[in-house]
């Protein structure tokens, strides 16, 4: 992979145990805070793998711009891994997600194109709104596609994060959880303990409101980042024993009480993470662990 001075900046984040008083009888749940990358999110992991790799392979050209539709995170990461490699960045982007994640993505270089979303929130049909008009850009520009949804250095991207895992909890993974949006961070890290030969449970997670997962079916929901109302192209069913469904407002009460009562500020998907990661670690033994993401900043959703 093509390396810039700005990629050190990724990664070797920390592991931390939430207090039992918190997550209750059970195992002991663990949680990989993802929001001291640059841009306050894991993605920023998949986003120098996408970009240094593509380069490397002669895919991507310095004159080129690069193009991906995103509801922020990705953008976000992108636009910083394509500033710190000198390269124009174009997001599709919507107004259904966070406007400081548009404001992230500006003040690194990126030129964003908002697709309304007409005030019905996420939904497939925005997805595919987007998709189409990341299309028309791509091939109006002779740009170079991300393909958050395909590219194979995704899941490249997110192999360090298992391995660090690995390292900070001995080997020790029982279960592995959190939820799924293009699947790449949940593969990624699986196969980074994998490589470190461990090998555990593992449970997709989903939101209540957009169910596909566990009953083929996508639907409006407001957790960013996951639940596109697809199969997420990644996630390999071979390898997940178990797929769960947390309803969102129990995620939103979870982001909270994370900064409230473990200081522990992430957003809504982490919420999410450890809404079902403390339900499996209730249904196992105290000598076992539960490790899922904490995937961004909660300060990422302000304003």
């Amino acid at each position: 992979m093509t390396k810039f001075s700005a990629f050190s900046q990724v990664g070797n984040t920390p592991l931390i145990k939430l207090d039992s008083k918190f997550s209750g009888h059970g195992a002991s749940v663990w949680l990989k805070v993802e929001s001291g990358n640059p841009t306050g999110s894991f993605k920023d992991r998949m986003a120098i793998s996408v970009i240094g790799n593509a380069l490397e392979r002669g895919e991507l050209s310095q004159n080129q711009s690069v193009v991906e539709y995103t509801g922020g995170s990705t953008g976000s990461a992108l636009a910083f891994a394509c500033a710190s490699a000198g390269l124009k960045f174009t997001a599709i982007f919507s107004d259904a997600f966070s406007d400081l994640k548009r404001s992230t993505m500006e003040t690194f270089g990126a030129e964003v194109l908002n697709v309304p979303s007409h005030g019905e929130g996420i939904t497939p049909e925005l997805i595919q709104r987007m998709k189409i008009v990341c299309a028309e850009k791509v091939q109006e520009l002779g740009a170079f596609y991300a393909d958050q949804f395909g590219s194979q250095d995704v899941t490249l991207g997110y192999e360090p994060m298992g391995q660090e895992i690995s390292k900070q909890i001995d080997g020790n993974v029982d279960l592995l959880c959190a939820a799924v949006g293009t699947g790449g961070a949940f593969m990624g890290t699986l196969n980074g303990l994998n490589k470190s030969h461990i090998y555990p449970k593992t449970v997709a997670l989903e939101p209540l409101q957009s169910p596909f997962l566990t009953t083929g079916k996508g639907g409006s929901h407001k957790v960013e980042g996951i639940g596109v109302g697809f199969y997420p192209p990644f996630l390999d069913a071979k390898r997940v024993n178990e797929c769960m469904s947390i309803d969102q407002e129990k995620a939103f009460e979870m982001r909270d009480l994370l900064a409230s009562k473990q200081g522990v500020f992430c957003g809504t998907s982490t919420g999410l993470n450890v809404v079902g990661a403390i339900k499996l670690a209730q249904q196992m033994s105290p000598n076992e662990n539960v490790v899922t993401f904490g995937c961004d900043s909660g300060l990422k959703y302000l304003g």
